[in-house]
């Protein structure tokens, strides 16, 4: 997506969105982040609801529009967690213990 689109994804989201305006602006958020530590640790960090939720107010799909794994994924704690991990849907679902987390580092190392 060009910065444009970008652009005018947000304000077609503003305009169109109702509702509790936090989550407009956590959408708007977890998408520029996305951007950077990719979709794959964004499902590490966020519940899968949550990421369908951002994605229904953006009218976007994170897995279409952003990287799978962004050049910054190493400062998600949950993302460097997987080292040695096999079954990443596995992790999404919480069904391996100590992946999943909200936590970014100010190191990636």
């Amino acid at each position: 997506m060009t910065q444009k689109e970008e652009r005018e994804m947000v304000e077609r989201a503003i305009k169109e969105f109702s509702g509790y305006m936090p989550t407009l602006e956590s959408a708007i958020g977890a998408y520029f982040v996305g951007k950077k530590v990719g979709w794959k640790p964004m499902l590490l960090i966020h519940e899968k609801r949550t990421i369908k939720k951002f994605e229904g107010v953006l009218n976007v799909t994170f897995r279409d529009e952003l990287p799978e794994v962004g050049e910054w994924a190493r400062k998600s704690y949950a993302w460097r967690a997987m080292d040695g991990v096999s079954n990443f849907w596995k992790a999404v679902k919480g069904e391996i213990e100590g992946i999943r987390s909200p936590e970014l580092h100010k190191s990636p190392n």
